[in-house]
């Protein structure tokens, strides 16, 4: 079917609207701002290739370090006051029997061991790495002298530290049930947990203890030997013994007798009865009367001793 033809007046107007169109695009344009130009095609990257190009930038504005190499000899000679220093601090709260030189072991160990582990890249200085090393070598070296599990450290400083309270709150050394009622616990628990805590609980004899007024001893020297001879018994036993033989001499014939059979002899009243020809009620009479006699003048004779003394 053709196309009917258009008519006058839409093809006259057509080229003026156009035309307007084209007059008015100026003036438009130049009313609005100017827009940026558009960014160069370089700048337009892959957003993958983004966070590699800054972290190669900032590597680039970081200044390389060199890496901390030493001989071992020059190690321990330059930071083998900062171990001593380290090991020192870890000490002071420690009890005075743990020897330093264990310690001070461990912390050479682990400075060799920070020494070769560090990385200077990490902007951090070697003394400041090295100082947490050797620290942690000193506990690990604390943990493995222990001979009782952190668990049952714990329990004993908290029940300690519940005794020591209490004890300021009454005003007096608290009892065991107080204690056990301040743990919260009854007698069967609170046994089982000083059963337990026990071996956590120790004192070394070597450890130095002193006053203001005297010197250097130690709790050791403070208890006696049951195989050393103390001469001052020895001389007083001795002494009485020379009492009570002179005293001895002074009985009768016949309870000297008894006594002697007795008591050196280990014979039985019958037996002495028997070999003295007399009842045995007879011999416990002579002993009870002899036993008497000795008392009486073994009291005077150490009374004239002290007196001359």
């Amino acid at each position: 079917m053709p196309r009917p033809a258009a008519s006058p007046r839409t093809r006259a107007s057509r080229p003026v609207t156009v035309a307007a169109r084209a007059a008015t695009r100026p003036a438009r344009r130049a009313a609005t701002p100017a827009a940026k130009p558009p960014a160069p095609a370089r700048a337009r990257r892959p957003l993958a290739s983004a966070p590699s190009a800054a972290r190669a930038a900032a590597l680039r504005l970081v200044p390389a370090c060199e890496p901390v190499t030493y001989s071992k000899e020059d190690l321990l000679r330059r930071f083998a006051p900062l171990v001593r220093h380290v090991v020192e601090r870890v000490a002071a709260t420690l009890p005075r029997n743990v020897e330093h030189e264990d310690l001070y072991s461990a912390g050479v160990l682990g400075l060799l061991d920070a020494h070769g582990k560090f990385d200077a890249r990490k902007g951090v200085k070697f003394e400041t790495y090295a100082v947490w090393r050797i620290k942690g070598a000193v506990l690990d070296q604390l943990r493995a002298l222990d001979w009782v599990s952190r668990s049952m450290r714990r329990k004993a400083r908290n029940l300690d530290g519940v005794t020591r309270a209490l004890d300021q709150r009454l005003g007096r050394a608290a009892t065991e049930d107080e204690l056990a009622r301040e743990l919260r616990m009854n007698r069967g628990e609170f046994y089982r947990l000083l059963d337990h805590v026990r071996g956590a609980v120790l004192v070394s004899l070597d450890e130095s203890r002193s006053n203001d007024d005297q010197e250097n001893t130690t709790l050791g020297e403070h208890l006696p030997d049951p195989h050393a001879v103390d001469v001052d018994v020895q001389l007083e036993e001795q002494q009485t013994r020379l009492v009570l033989l002179r005293t001895l001499d002074l009985l009768p014939e016949q309870e000297r007798l008894v006594v002697a059979l007795y008591y050196y002899e280990r014979m039985t009243l019958k037996e002495i009865g028997r070999t003295l020809g007399i009842s045995e009620s007879r011999v416990s009479q002579v002993h009870t009367r002899a036993m008497s006699r000795l008392r009486l003048r073994l009291h005077k004779a150490l009374a004239s001793e002290e007196l001359a003394a």
